[in-house]
């Protein structure tokens, strides 16, 4: 007999391909999503520095409010994946401590529950402390109002991991369905696939992308989309341009700019803000929307039109 239906017989060996591949996926996810939320909640690529950044800005702010403008901020210890601590050798506001460091914490987009304490110094004694609920629930600060003698202080923050979501049983008919218009679609898709132009001649967004103009930084892959070209950039470009990112059209002194992006590797040079500012410039030429002017004598602005 002849067989005449084999460009269904194709799809519907392809879907059941897809939906064995769906079926060992989806058990490899679920016997190992627990471990892999537990080490991105403190310890991913990311996370430890946004955190670390976080603390710096939080730190620098509360010496600012303790009329403290000179004092270098010691670089902030990791002794475990969910701990940091950076030292204070002044006495601060206490009370200030939670609205800045949520603002930090939300400005480097770091989620999650969280637990503070300040320690003594010398034997490493709780003062003060609260967690992250006391703030949500609206009730006061605890220890909010004492006054801190002068003295040596480690400001602790600790993450909290983040609990995996439950996962529900899914019907195996709901499973063998989507195989199967998987497996149309992407035969469908091959079919009709078609070679893409040049960049900006695409309006689909890349993956982990921030859109600022009409530009993109993608920070994963330290990738710069301006206008119809694509660089790569390096580690410290990629971290100067996504802080002018978060503060469009504001003013960043140049000694933030420093703490934020070189400090807390331990590396200070003066005229580095404006060998990499210089770069970025360049990069972004072709963006008639973005522009990075220098405010004399304070810092850098990054200047967005909507």
């Amino acid at each position: 007999m002849k067989i005449t239906h084999l460009p269904f017989l194709r799809i519907l060996a392809g879907s059941v391909a897809l939906l064995l591949v769906g079926m060992l996926f989806v058990r490899f996810v679920g016997t190992t999503s627990g471990s892999n939320e537990v080490q991105s909640a403190g310890s991913g690529p990311y996370r430890a520095e946004k955190v670390n950044l976080a603390l710096r800005r939080t730190a620098h702010h509360l010496l600012r409010l303790a009329g403290d403008s000179t004092s270098r901020i010691p670089p902030v210890e990791q002794p475990n994946d969910r701990t940091f601590r950076v030292a204070f050798s002044r006495a601060f506001n206490y009370d200030s401590l939670p609205t800045l460091l949520q603002e930090s914490l939300r400005i480097h987009q770091v989620n999650g529950s969280y637990d503070v304490a300040v320690l003594d110094c010398a034997r490493g004694e709780l003062q003060l402390g609260y967690s992250l609920t006391d703030l949500l629930a609206g009730s006061p600060i605890p220890c909010k109002g004492r006054s801190m003698a002068a003295g040596c202080y480690v400001l602790q923050l600790t993450i909290h991991p983040v609990a995996p979501a439950p996962q529900p049983a899914m019907p195996w008919s709901l499973v063998a369905l989507a195989g199967l218009c998987s497996g149309i679609a992407f035969i469908a898709w091959r079919r009709s696939a078609r070679v893409v132009g040049p960049i900006g001649q695409s309006s689909t967004l890349p993956d982990q992308a921030i859109r600022f103009g009409q530009s993109w930084l993608n920070v994963g892959n330290q990738l710069l989309t301006s206008g119809s070209s694509q660089y790569t950039l390096t580690y410290r470009e990629t971290k100067l341009l996504r802080l002018l990112i978060s503060h469009p059209n504001e003013v960043l002194a140049r000694n933030q700019i420093l703490k934020l992006v070189w400090e807390d590797e331990g590396v200070t040079v003066g005229r580095s803000v404006d060998v990499f500012v210089s770069r970025l410039r360049k990069l972004l030429q072709n963006d008639p929307t973005i522009r990075i002017t220098a405010v004399h004598g304070v810092g850098y602005r990054l200047e967005v039109q909507e």
